[in-house]
């Protein structure tokens, strides 16, 4: 019925930090921004990260944190350097949740306004086939 995903969408109470955010750890690419011209609800930009259109849109910062978060796909050689980005930007991480070897590896960390981001090296088809396996099977 559903085709894939359209795009993800982030209420923000700075879009110019979060637009730091998106493009200094994701890779984001801006490829449009409303300025003053708005066509939605309120003041908004577009990117592109990893063939993933995210929006974002200027609001009221959300209050409270969940475990509801977005993940997005890295490369495991690319664990570290993710890493120190978002040390760079001063960025709360998370510690992950345990793991059972072979499921991949995950940063977990918030944005200023409490959204949770994931970054995982490890892949659907990887965990299906790990779980598959059992608790208790050595990795």
């Amino acid at each position: 019925m559903i085709e894939g995903l359209s795009h993800v969408t982030f209420v923000v109470s700075d879009l110019e930090r979060m637009t730091r955010i998106l493009v200094e750890v994701l890779g984001a690419e801006e490829v449009y921004a409303s300025g003053e011209e708005t066509f939605s609800l309120a003041r908004e930009k577009f990117f592109l990260a990893g063939g993933v259109w995210i929006a974002i849109m200027e609001g009221e910062r959300r209050r409270g944190r969940s475990y509801d978060h977005v993940a997005f796909k890295i490369d495991e050689a690319d664990f570290d350097a993710c890493v120190e980005r978002i040390r760079r930007l001063g960025l709360e991480m998370k510690p992950p949740r345990p793991r059972v070897p072979g499921e991949g590896r995950s940063i977990y960390f918030y944005d200023d306004d409490d959204h949770l981001f994931e970054l995982h090296t490890g892949t659907l088809a990887a965990r299906l086939a790990r779980y598959a396996k059992g608790r208790r099977a050595a990795g």
